[in-house]
């Protein structure tokens, strides 16, 4: 079944269609509610609450050509997460002026070494708020004037959160590399 088809009987409330949509996109969405919520029983009741938004809300779904069901799946998925968020109120991060930001402290060489699980590992358990910032940012490609509007932040906060979680990153990177 096309995405385009799947998306149409998705909307007809067909249950085997529902079923697919599932099957086919759920492993994908499950790791971005990973990304955001950091922990595997928080991702599961945010996944499952986007299913639920995604089923009532299909109808607003306009195909615009392959690979845009599952972009607007993703969209849909990251709101969720951002509002489970919100409602735990983890994302209120007071500013930090950049002269109290610590000094970068850089990755020594590129990242092809360390396996992507490890990774991934490494940006979920960031705080909240960096870890937000910093999926918002990289994996989504929003700007920082984009992420403190979603987030009722100001470009600043986005910013400097968002060095933090590098600066944090980039240390855990550089223990990951002296443990080997």
């Amino acid at each position: 079944m096309t995405e385009e088809e799947l998306a149409s009987k998705c909307k007809q409330a067909d249950n085997q269609a529902r079923k697919e949509l599932y099957e086919r996109y759920g492993g994908s969405l499950m790791a971005i509610c990973l990304r955001y919520m950091g922990n595997r029983d928080a991702a599961e009741d945010v996944l499952h609450d986007g299913f639920i938004r995604i089923f009532q809300s299909i109808g607003q779904f306009t195909y615009q050509g392959n690979g845009s069901l599952k972009a607007w799946l993703s969209r849909v998925m990251v709101n969720e997460a951002l509002g489970a968020l919100r409602k735990q109120n983890q994302l209120a991060q007071q500013e930090v002026l950049m002269e109290q930001l610590p000094d970068t402290e850089e990755a020594e060489e590129g990242m092809d070494d360390i396996p992507r699980s490890v990774l991934m590992k490494m940006i979920a358990e960031l705080p909240d708020g960096y870890r937000t910032v910093f999926n918002l940012y990289v994996f989504e490609e929003k700007s920082h004037k984009e992420i403190a509007q979603m987030l009722g932040i100001t470009e600043h906060t986005s910013s400097s959160q968002f060095y933090r979680a590098k600066t944090l990153l980039a240390k855990k990177i550089n223990e990951y590399r002296k443990s080997l």
